[in-house]
């Protein structure tokens, strides 16, 4: 029989989502500092004297401690570290955390430890909780999720004739990874147009820490720009679309 150290497990995470199970249980997909992405069972949560609940909300980094089940682990104790209070209040930090935990759950599976994928999102909460340009902690943190996901976009040379981008107006390929030169825009027939305005901001985020993009503010035009095409190129590579979006748009 296996000793109570190995069928128990301490773990710190955020709460991605939850799915109401049986009478008063919840199912839970967090994301771990310890083993990437796992579910579990919140057993008597939704009890009105269920210590737990309130520990276990969306988007709340917790420290948690785990019993292995059948199935899920079981979660035995809970403690809130980071409510967000700053994104709760604000409906539209609330919009953009959703958005940000959707795109990182969409793109990961259960498939262990990624530890720089978990303290992007917490580096992203935490900035979304007061940081004054909202807005732009979301657009920093889709390019270096990019990154991290190995889906980086080549952006200072074209993908197809390897010329370096001259300072123009150019078209961006989701197929093809990148940015395409007008000469080459015919090699995919789908490639939109990029402004060299948008073009700049995703190569600073790619090369810039947090530090020198604090309190960006981007003018309203390359901002919508901006969002409809990372919106776009995140369609392109699940094969389908996203919810949190369209809240978004109807909320600005």
């Amino acid at each position: 029989m296996p000793d109570q150290e190995n069928r128990t497990f301490r773990a710190t995470a955020v709460v991605l989502r939850h799915v109401e199970y049986g009478e008063a249980d919840r199912i839970l997909t967090l994301f771990t500092l310890e083993r990437g992405k796992i579910q579990a069972i919140a057993k008597g949560v939704r009890k009105i004297r269920s210590r737990k609940a309130g520990h276990l909300e969306p988007f709340t980094r917790v420290s948690l401690f785990l019993a292995k089940g059948r199935n899920l682990a079981v979660v035995t104790q809970a403690e809130a570290l980071e409510s967000y209070q700053g994104i709760r209040a604000d409906l539209q930090r609330t919009g953009l955390a959703a958005y940000a935990i959707e795109l990182l759950d969409r793109f990961t599976q259960e498939e262990g430890e990624n530890r720089q994928l978990f303290h992007l999102l917490v580096d992203t909460l935490n900035r979304l909780n007061q940081d004054p340009q909202p807005e732009t902690v979301i657009r920093y943190y889709e390019v270096q999720l990019l990154d991290l996901l190995g889906f980086r976009p080549e952006l200072t040379h074209c993908v197809v004739c390897r010329r370096a981008i001259i300072p123009e107006d150019q078209f961006f390929s989701a197929r093809l990874g990148g940015a395409l030169c007008p000469r080459c825009s015919a090699s995919d027939q789908s490639a939109w147009r990029i402004s060299m305005p948008v073009l700049k901001y995703l190569r600073f985020f790619q090369r810039s820490p947090y530090a020198a993009v604090r309190g960006r503010v981007i003018l309203a035009a390359t901002e919508t720009e901006l969002r409809a095409l990372m919106e776009r190129y995140f369609t392109y590579l699940l094969e389908y679309g996203l919810r949190t979006p369209g809240f978004l748009n109807a909320i600005s």
